[in-house]
């Protein structure tokens, strides 16, 4: 049976991952009808405290929706099939597995893994720098503080959190909530590109400096990378991959903003623009 190309992409890329780990030769076996028997595992939603209010220029307030990410499934899987974009995202994160040993922010005090959380078949994603405390004790990217006022600018862009997708450049909490470090960022970044790859936003927004310059290769300053889009292609698994290209903005990130609230007037403009890119607009004053 023919494989339509992006089957045949999904499939190159896992294959990939496997040599890479020294396993192989694999081969495919011929089954009588084809099944869904990688599933993705439930998603529920888990209600904030505090109602989200209305959008305003500068101003986001509390509030809001958080989401659930990925329950874990533990039916042994013996044939996987590439149906739809949660289970592609399950097989990353089961690739990652539960107690990933990759870097050193393992051996540094993190609980768990914060893989990301949301629709993934969102048009919007949102890429942070790393998890912090709160996030660590649940598992869930942007739950604390920030998290409330990452809720409110989604929601002043007419949409709700589980409308769009978010994670971060690592997925285990770095120390003291320090920036991540190059290698860390380094080991992890795969998984992410994966992800967007996967997921196939229209636009990325990279909240703060760590997720802008590591997403475009860059070390420019967060007043040069704002305002503008940029050409967004995550690399390429392996050469028999077809490219993929989104739109990339970069905007403050929400922990920022808490520390100096002046500059949400500038970050709503970021999102202004982001909005006008996905045709969005923002919800009516009541």
């Amino acid at each position: 049976m023919a494989l339509d190309p992006t089957r045949e992409q999904l499939i190159r890329e896992r294959l990939s991952f496997y040599r890479e780990l020294g396993i192989g030769p694999l081969y495919r076996r011929e089954v009588a009808e084809e099944q869904p028997l990688l599933r993705p595992s439930a998603v529920d939603p888990i209600e904030a405290n505090g109602a989200t209010s209305s959008a305003t220029e500068g101003s986001f307030d509390s509030g809001s929706q958080q989401h659930a990410a990925f329950a874990q499934d533990d039916t042994p899987q013996t044939v996987i099939a590439y149906e739809d974009h949660a289970a592609l995202l399950k097989i990353i994160l089961d690739d990652i597995g539960p107690n990933c040993q990759r870097c050193k922010l393992a051996k540094l005090g993190r609980k768990q893994i914060v893989f990301g959380t949301g629709d993934p078949n969102a048009e919007l994603m949102f890429v942070g720098e790393g998890p912090g405390a709160d996030e660590d004790e649940q598992g869930l990217p942007f739950v604390g503080r920030a998290g409330q006022l990452l809720n409110n600018m989604i929601a002043a862009m007419g949409l709700k959190r589980e409308q769009v997708y978010i994670a971060n450049i690592v997925k285990c909490r770095p120390p003291g909530n320090r920036t991540p470090e190059r290698d860390e960022c380094d080991t992890c970044s795969p998984f992410l590109m994966r992800q967007i790859r996967v997921i196939r936003p229209k636009v990325i927004v990279a909240l703060g400096a760590t997720a802008a310059k590591n997403l475009l290769a860059v070390n420019d300053s967060m007043a040069s990378l704002r305002g503008r889009f940029y050409d967004f292609s995550p690399p390429r698994a392996t050469d028999g991959d077809k490219p993929f290209h989104c739109k990339l903005a970069v905007t403050y990130h929400p922990a920022f903003l808490l520390r100096d609230p002046r500059q949400k007037g500038e970050a709503w403009k970021d999102l202004q623009m982001v909005m006008k890119e996905l045709g969005l607009k923002a919800p009516e004053k009541k």
